[in-house]
């Protein structure tokens, strides 16, 4: 066995291990199984990847996404270290040699979909190999309570008793309790050591506002951010293609990402989303699992996610290099009318549909919430953030509550009034007095509460009901056309015996942006412009994204360094010996050159 510290050093350039990464690794290298729970960037990569190198064998990673698969081996290839994939875009030829590669000893990590894996003729082959552990990325994929459920991974279980000798790591970056027991269970984990290192990401400033004009309200948060990388997600394949065509018409660089293009197609459009520098996938749910492009500076939503853990695992996308980023959405109760219409069509038990209605309500709650996002989010994970964290449109610009329970009185009582059978717009329209057609129809304007509401406009109305289905208070029938019901939790307000604080729907000043780039201010903006130049060439000429070759840290710390000799370019972070002997004399003479035209 080598030495984990060394590796770190020599092959991957840190003098310290991060968190709990030690520990990790130190139980995988006394042969013990271990569940990671780690945010997204907090390293979960180097606690399989270290003790891969460590121990005798080859470390076999399974993981969902070819397109990951194979951005990880390039940049491990970088680093010198021996890595291979087996999929679908290979030659018969080029995965014999893959195979004899394995068999022979000369790879160190070999990326195995978990459909593959579980093959008798893969397991065979590595029945016949050397094997240094087994890591399990994105294991919440095996949670049929999770957000990204695959079948394939329920039979990974097969790999305790197949190889029960060889140590097993299961990775996820979001998942809360139960989805943290299914993962347990399924894959046989019970036993294994558990590393819970929190959710919290305080780079990410979140905001999330009301739907009203959502490409106008896209264009002013986007504003800041025509040179950055960024995802805007959406709820339908049609609206990504609208957008990303709204999108370039506006001057961005923006393609669009579903599952109905063609498998060419989508492999293009990520491929070009990982390798340059400022372009804006607009995407379902389809695109993002295991993306691993550290400078993603926004995610946006212009629809609201299905559940929190869908939103932190897609909002999670960005700002993985540590740097300031924004994870922004609007939304609106047609969301959650939507969102609730797909869950009654589609598959599953009525215990499963019953779940994803609370989650439902958890996602709509987290919108809602008067106070801290962040703490609410983390909350919801079962973690506790002591104060509010000053990076959420709720702290920088406090929300305004006003007493709505005579509103929520008459909003409930006009839901029981009309029998329970209508949705908002007809509610609001009894609320206000309106004859229209439909209330002259069923005779409502004979109800009291037809116009006791008439001081109040649409807009408001429309708030009003939309926190009481936040609040659990009223619920959308999606089987009645998305007509409003009671709630047993209605009673006491409806009785005078609970008072209810609304949030004051107001358009909220726009909170200062984050720095698209940001940059110590006793950096040469000249030389760092220079460096990424270097970079990008180096990149190009081998096929990889930009931050393959170095993190834009590393290259802030150049300028801040400015390192004049190979000796003084090893000491800084992210430059091992393999990248020091291949990049460190192109960098040198970008820096010399800028030195001697200073």
């Amino acid at each position: 066995m080598s030495d984990p510290q060394q590796i770190l050093e020599q092959t991957f350039g840190y003098t310290d291990f991060r968190g709990a990464q030690e520990e990790i690794i130190s139980v995988l290298m006394s042969g013990g199984d271990a569940l990671v729970l780690m945010p997204t960037g907090g390293g979960k990569s180097l606690c399989y990847q270290i003790p891969s190198l460590a121990r005798a064998g080859c470390g076999i990673v399974i993981s969902p996404l070819i397109a990951l698969m194979q951005d990880q081996v390039a940049a491990l290839t970088q680093l010198g270290i021996r890595a291979a994939f087996l999929n679908s875009t290979l030659t018969r030829s080029e995965a014999e040699a893959v195979e004899a590669d394995l068999l022979t000893g000369r790879l160190d990590m070999l990326y195995v979909a978990p459909e593959r894996l579980v093959q008798e003729s893969t397991l065979e082959l590595l029945d016949a190999a050397g094997i240094a552990l087994f890591a399990i990325d994105e294991a919440h994929c095996v949670s049929q309570w999770g957000h990204d459920f695959r079948v394939d991974y329920l039979k990974l279980a097969v790999l305790e008793n197949r190889y029960p000798d060889v140590p097993r790591i299961a990775l996820t970056a979001t998942a809360d309790e139960r989805t943290r027991e299914e993962i347990s269970e399924r894959l046989h984990l019970e036993g294994a050591r558990r590393f819970v290192a929190g959710f919290d990401r305080p780079n990410i400033r979140y905001r999330i506002a009301l739907k009203n004009n959502p490409r106008t309200q896209l264009a002013r948060f986007l504003a800041d951010y025509r040179d950055a990388a960024g995802i805007v997600y959406c709820l339908s394949r049609k609206k990504t293609e609208d957008t990303a065509e709204w999108l370039v018409d506006q001057g961005f660089d923006a393609l669009a990402y579903h599952a109905g293009l063609d498998s060419d197609v989508r492999a293009a459009r990520q491929a070009r989303f990982l390798r340059e520098e400022a372009v804006i996938m607009v995407a379902t749910i389809a695109f993002g699992m295991g993306i691993d492009k550290p400078d993603v500076r926004f995610v946006a939503h212009l629809d609201m996610p299905k559940t929190v853990e869908a939103y932190y695992q897609e909002t999670g996308r960005a700002g993985r290099d540590g740097e300031p980023a924004e994870a922004w959405m609007v939304y609106g109760l047609q969301d959650v009318i939507k969102l609730r219409q797909m869950m009654a069509a589609s598959e599953g038990s009525e215990e499963h549909k019953r779940a994803e209605q609370h989650r439902l309500n958890a996602m709509l709650g987290l919108c809602e919430v008067t106070t801290c996002r962040r703490q609410a989010l983390l909350r919801y994970f079962g973690e506790v953030l002591p104060a509010p964290c000053g990076n959420c449109d709720n702290c920088l610009d406090p929300v305004e509550t006003w007493d709505g329970t005579e509103a929520a009185q008459m909003a409930l009582s006009a839901a029981y009034r009309t029998g329970q059978r209508f949705g908002v717009n007809h509610l609001i329209d009894l609320l206000r007095g309106e004859r229209t057609e439909k209330i002259v129809q069923f005779r409502h304007d004979r109800l009291p509460t037809f116009g006791v509401g008439a001081g109040v406009d649409a807009d408001q109305w429309r708030s009003v009901f939309r926190q009481l289905v936040a609040r659990g208070n009223l619920s959308v029938a999606v089987d009645r056309f998305g007509a409003l019901c009671l709630e047993e939790s209605c009673r006491p307000i409806l009785r005078g015996e609970e008072h209810v604080d609304l949030r004051r729907d107001v358009k909220r000043r726009a909170a200062a942006k984050q720095t698209k780039t940001p940059l110590p201010a006793d950096i040469d903006v000249a030389l760092w412009e220079a460096l990424r130049d270097c970079r990008r060439e180096f990149a190009e000429a081998q096929g990889v994204p930009p931050y393959v070759v170095f993190h834009d840290r590393t290259l802030k710390e150049m300028c801040a360094r400015m390192p004049t000799d190979l000796e003084a370019m090893a000491g800084i972070s992210g430059i091992g010996e393999r990248k020091l002997e291949k990049y460190g004399p192109g960098f040198l003479e970008v820096i010399e050159r800028h030195m001697a035209q200073a």
